[in-house]
């Protein structure tokens, strides 16, 4: 692979000549000093501050006496410890803005090669989708994969001589709620040959593509030749496509050959094969069954949401919710017999949405509390008394009682 490849399925390179078939997309170039707030790893967690005060997470409660826990008193020798200042990005918040009002008002996003599918899970609707500056701030500083464009695009080049492009761009593109993952395909090209297409959602089973697929290979075979082979300058790439219910095709994004892409359904020996033998056609592959199926790709969830064992945050956080529950019984009523109830995780590997758990309250029905594993452990040190009390009445419905948690009756 050369690093002419992989700079031309750069998106700001490739999007002008297919706008007309690919999603309605606008592209930013990103000031160096987004890019290396983007890169630090060092210190706390911080969103820029927004200009327009848009905030990722709008519905939080901010108190101003927790607050004054963490001013730093003259005179204490704690400087070294006073926080640092969150960054902000003005004429970048407020072209995004522009761009995001021009695109519908929601949006995802994307840098030159990647989107941050990875940090989905942080996201207060499980997706990319974005409708200002600091959701998209959040997705793109949470995200693992995005290090790939950000340090390492160029680690499979045999000519490399560059660490990383000299520019990075932020692509906006429009959101479609109506879209569907599994008419999404992956195609591949060897010598400007259309040798594969892979169903692009492989970790699902979806019956009605059976009767489709013959169809899907055709309307996905004809927009490669009409649009595709005599435009995009290289020989052996990828391209991913989108198939509308009316059968018209939408280019998605371009891959380089090999390295970091995946192939899906196939291997790249595989699809190498393919392209010796002579005569050979187009195959067109799919989950054809849900013994098919292939697990996820990639980490969706981070390994936090899943730890319950002893000594994780969720173990501490239960110990001390049963302390601080026993104790409020206790003073709310003196001298009598005190029953409570107790929410009790049961551990599901599978279950991957526990972003989403809490309300504060009923004035703030929308507020909710990101529980990362670092999180119980700040609340352990502080127990918020709402949490145990409110949490059966306000679980979203993706928490299943008796398969989730459980709800225990508690003699103190």
């Amino acid at each position: 692979m050369k690093q002419e490849e992989v700079n031309l399925c750069q998106i700001q390179e490739w999007y002008p000549k297919f706008k007309s078939v690919s999603i309605k997309t606008l592209i930013h170039e990103l000031p160096e000093s987004f890019v290396e707030y983007l890169l630090d790893d060092h210190g706390p967690f911080l969103l820029p501050v927004s200009v327009i005060n848009e905030d990722a997470l709008p519905n939080r409660i901010h108190n101003s006496e927790e607050e004054e826990d963490y001013q730093v008193s003259e005179g204490s020798g704690d400087e070294a410890e006073q926080p640092p200042s969150p960054p902000s990005f003005p004429e970048l918040e407020l072209k995004i803005k522009e761009s995001i009002e021009s695109l519908g008002g929601a949006v995802f996003p994307k840098l030159n090669w990647s989107a941050p599918k990875d940090s989905a899970w942080i996201s207060t609707t499980g997706t990319l989708r974005c409708t200002s500056f600091s959701e998209i701030a959040l997705l793109l500083r949470s995200s693992d994969s995005l290090i790939h464009d950000l340090c390492h695009a160029y680690d499979s080049c045999s000519d490399k001589s560059l660490s990383r492009p000299p520019n990075f761009y932020l692509a906006l593109r429009k959101w479609y709620p109506s879209l569907r993952p599994e008419m999404e395909f992956r195609c591949f090209v060897r010598d400007r040959l259309l040798v594969g297409i892979s169903q692009r959602e492989v970790t699902g089973f979806y019956p009605a593509l059976l009767e489709k697929k013959s169809a899907l290979e055709v309307v996905i075979r004809e927009f490669f030749m009409d649009k595709v082979s005599q435009t995009f300058e290289l020989e052996n790439y990828t391209f991913d496509v989108y198939v509308t219910m009316d059968d018209r095709v939408k280019l998605v994004d371009f891959n380089p050959w090999g390295a970091f892409t995946l192939p899906l359904l196939f291997t790249w020996e595989e699809l190498e094969q393919n392209c010796a033998e002579e005569g050979h056609g187009v195959e067109f592959r799919i989950v054809e069954s849900q013994s098919a199926v292939r697990p996820g790709l990639k980490t969706a969830v981070p390994y936090d949401y899943l730890a319950t064992g002893p000594g994780s945050g969720w173990d501490q956080f239960l110990r001390n919710a049963d302390q601080e529950l026993e104790r409020q019984t206790r003073r709310d009523r003196p001298g009598k017999e005190r029953w409570g109830r107790l929410v009790e995780w049961v551990e599901k590997a599978f279950f991957t949405r526990l972003n989403k758990l809490f309300e504060i309250d009923a004035s703030e029905r929308n507020h909710k509390v990101l529980l990362l594993d670092k999180n119980l452990l700040t609340l352990i040190g502080d127990p918020k008394l709402f949490i145990i009390l409110v949490f059966p009445r306000v679980a979203p419905p993706s928490l299943v009682h008796c398969e989730h948690f459980a709800l225990k009756d508690l003699s103190l």
